[in-house]
């Protein structure tokens, strides 16, 4: 008597091992419904995403060349500037009154090298009708020389205190984003070199430059796909890569790669890329983290299905199938980069095979009978389990 319901008991828990689930009629067990896709089959390229720290092109201490008070600021903070501007002005009298002693100094150089050119001339033709002796030529001579060599000195003073008024007027070597002024007017500042006086650092901003440690076997994958010459490229035959920032789901910048590291760091397994972004209307910042997405394979055919559609065994990935029979059947697959809500498929399935999307938490293991059926028409990529 007690054996009959035991036999029951270990039947209702085959149909449920096997998926099946009672009849609501008290018929025969009826097969768990599950929703199934196609692969989609799409040509697209994978890419890589490495974090990346924005950096400017180009950096610039603006420090005095000329010692002297600070008289104005000629800026505001985080102003835009243009190469040539002035930005601050050091007080000019001292080397206007410097020129001006270097330009009478060359005066009367001119003057006394013209006299002693003169009396060379004189002297040449006095020794010709032998009224000079030729020392007094030759000393003639040489004093002509020495008096040219000191108007050279003059105009090399001149032109030097000339240069030292224009320091005066402190500019910007580049055209970019200025911070705050590091010295107010009032100031005394040094030109000297060794010990000048920071007075502000201006930045490029356009273009911008983003620095990404790639590891070292992204790398050789780029090389190697890179000297196949399977990777699309620039009109300057560079490599184009896109760019988000943390605010952004996705990469509204382009630029390309500008160069690769010449070692890989040991320490790190890792080689820095350099890539450049046009940056016009001055969005992106020196110091902001990015997300660089560089190409890792070919544009060629690949399978996608939806993401929620891998599952997890320890370090496995693998898909559940079903086949012409509508058994359940577990497929290991190697997975590639993501597409939105949808995984890439390197290998593991078929364009035939019927992927389990939805209802994958009735599957209790592989082999077990199901009701396959299509997706809605509206759900083209189920969003849960």
């Amino acid at each position: 008597m007690l054996r009959l319901p035991i036999c029951f008991l270990l039947l209702a828990l085959g149909w449920t091992a096997a998926g099946c689930r009672p009849h609501p009629n008290g018929g025969p067990p009826s097969a768990e419904e599950v929703t199934v896709a196609l692969p989609e089959r799409e040509e697209r390229v994978e890419y890589d995403e490495f974090t990346a720290r924005l950096d400017a092109a180009e950096t610039v201490e603006i420090r005095p060349r000329v010692s002297g008070y600070l008289t104005e600021v000629r800026f505001t903070a985080g102003q835009q500037v243009n190469k040539g501007d002035v930005l601050f002005v050091i007080n000019p009298r001292p080397k206007e009154t410097a020129l001006r002693h270097a330009e009478a100094d060359l005066a009367r150089a001119r003057v006394a090298a013209e006299v002693a050119q003169r009396e060379a001339t004189r002297g040449s033709q006095l020794l010709t009708n032998n009224t000079l002796s030729s020392e007094e030529a030759d000393t003639r001579q040489w004093k002509s020389k020495d008096t040219a060599a000191a108007v050279q000195a003059a105009e090399a003073a001149a032109t030097s205190a000339r240069i030292e008024l224009d320091y005066c007027q402190v500019k910007s070597p580049i055209t970019g984003r200025i911070g705050r002024a590091l010295v107010t007017a009032g100031n005394n500042v040094s030109g000297v070199d060794g010990f000048t006086t920071l007075l502000a650092i201006v930045v490029s901003i356009d273009p911008i430059h983003a620095y990404a440690d790639v590891d070292e076997a992204s790398f050789l994958k780029f090389q190697a796909l890179d000297r196949a010459g399977k990777l699309s490229k620039t009109e300057d035959g560079r490599i184009a890569v896109d760019m988000g920032l943390e605010d952004s789901k996705d990469r509204p910048f382009h630029g390309r790669i500008e160069h690769f590291d010449n070692r890989v760091d040991p320490a790190t397994g890792s080689i820095l890329l350099r890539a450049e972004f046009p940056n016009a209307d001055g969005r992106l910042l020196p110091g902001l983290f990015a997300r660089v997405r560089v190409p890792g394979s070919a544009r060629e055919q690949v399978l996608l299905i939806p993401e929620v559609a891998v599952m997890t065994e320890q370090s496995l990935k693998f898909v559940y199938t079903v086949n012409a029979s509508n058994i359940v059947e577990k497929h290991v697959v190697s997975l590639g980069g993501a597409a939105g809500t949808r995984r890439i498929i390197h290998s593991g399935l078929q364009p035939t095979d019927r992927v389990v999307i939805n209802g994958l938490q009735r599957i209790m293991m592989p082999g077990m009978p199901v009701k396959p059926i299509d997706p809605p028409k509206s759900t083209a990529e189920p969003s849960s389990r």
